[in-house]
């Protein structure tokens, strides 16, 4: 197959005045690329680059030359980026790996995604949105909260302050959300346990890949600790498989799978969860467009299954190929993944499925706007 590859990268990222230091943080390293790029091949694939959204739009001949366009490109400007190359595909009815623009405009903002998984019954903890500071005290939650840009990824905006415990320091804190990323605050209960995420692969049925636990400044035990912008380079870590007992490893699978379908990703993604004292799993976000880079969790998912690299980006590949009908689905076994390589298949067995219905309380608060 011939397959194209969509991307940002952060060395062609030029920052504007005004930019907070994390402007780029979605973007992926040059050597991410480039470790994608070689393992698409090792699937027996010719690699084309069309590089990002604006690139795309001078390639549009190239891009109609491909069989199938590995997308991980997270867009450039406003709410809708990440649905800027997926509607250009769509245009162009050439099928790509991934959800499509109506999934990945909705994932970005976290407050309309908080609302799908209310809708589902899926647990998620409780919140409001904030777009005047001054109206922080009129916020009915239950301190500590947490102070998240509505529409950002990869932590942006997340530092060590946006744990608030009082009415002034929520009106601190979002007012230089506010004023730096030009866009509402969700403001949310926090979940004081531990952190986990589950990588997804698949579409019909998709397969929960083995659960990872956060560990942060050596401790899994996270208590009020969470993933910020200062752990960016050192003090967080992943632990895969994670050190949990069946139910809630079940439990876990069984959330992050509800959330996977409720906002139909496709391919691959990655569901954020936090567990409260009492063991009852929240569903902070959903990521259809993950980091794929090596020292990420689809790489820690790979090593636990004794998979490669290259075998779990191949699968990915595979289940867009068997989705578009590009290829035919794999045979049906108990152990059977949707990789169709020969490693992928050897090692399938090592991923347990399962469900436990965990305690749903959700929680909305309606929305504070200025006026």
């Amino acid at each position: 197959m011939r397959i194209g590859l969509t991307y940002n990268v952060k060395s062609e990222y030029v920052f504007k005045p005004g930019d907070p230091p994390d402007a780029n943080a979605e973007f992926d390293h040059d050597d991410t690329i480039g470790v994608i790029e070689d393992a698409i091949r090792t699937g027996g694939h010719e690699v084309v680059r069309l590089g990002n959204a604006r690139q795309l739009l001078e390639r549009l001949d190239l891009a109609k030359s491909v069989d199938l366009v590995f997308n991980i490109a997270e867009g450039e400007e406003g709410r809708n980026r990440e649905s800027q190359v997926p509607i250009i595909l769509e245009m162009l009815r050439v099928p790509f790996v991934g959800g499509d623009g109506l999934t990945l405009g909705l994932t970005l903002d976290k407050i309309l995604t908080k609302k799908i998984l209310i809708s589902d019954g899926i647990p998620t903890p409780k919140f409001a949105e904030l777009t005047d500071p001054e109206q922080s005290w009129k916020i009915d939650l239950a301190y500590p909260l947490i102070v998240k840009p509505r529409y950002e990824g990869s932590s942006k905006g997340v530092r060590k302050t946006s744990l608030v415990g009082s009415a002034q320091e929520l009106a601190q804190q979002a007012k230089w959300l506010i004023d730096t990323y030009r866009q509402p605050a969700l403001v949310e209960e926090f979940i004081e346990g531990r952190e986990f995420t589950v990588a997804i692969i698949g579409n019909d049925p998709p397969e929960a890949q083995p659960v990872v636990q956060i560990r942060i400044e050596g401790t899994l035990e996270l208590g009020r600790l969470f993933y910020a912008f200062e752990h960016i380079r050192s003090g967080a870590d992943y632990v895969c498989p994670a050190p949990i007992g069946e139910d809630l490893r079940q439990a876990l699978e069984a959330v992050a799978l509800k959330t996977y379908l409720a906002v139909e990703c496709l391919d691959f993604g990655r569901v954020d969860i936090r567990v409260d004292r009492a063991g009852h799993p929240y569903v902070l976000e959903i990521n259809p467009l993950p980091s794929l880079s090596t020292e990420d969790v689809f790489m820690f998912v790979a090593k636990a299954q004794g998979l490669t690299y290259e075998a779990i980006i191949n699968k990915v590949v595979d289940a867009a190929l068997v989705r578009h009908g590009l290829i035919p689905p794999p045979v049906a076994s108990p152990t059977a993944t949707l990789g169709l390589m020969a490693e992928s298949r050897r090692h399938a067995a090592a991923a347990a499925g399962g469900g436990m219905k965990a305690k749903e309380e959700t929680g909305f608060k309606s929305a504070i706007r200025s006026r």
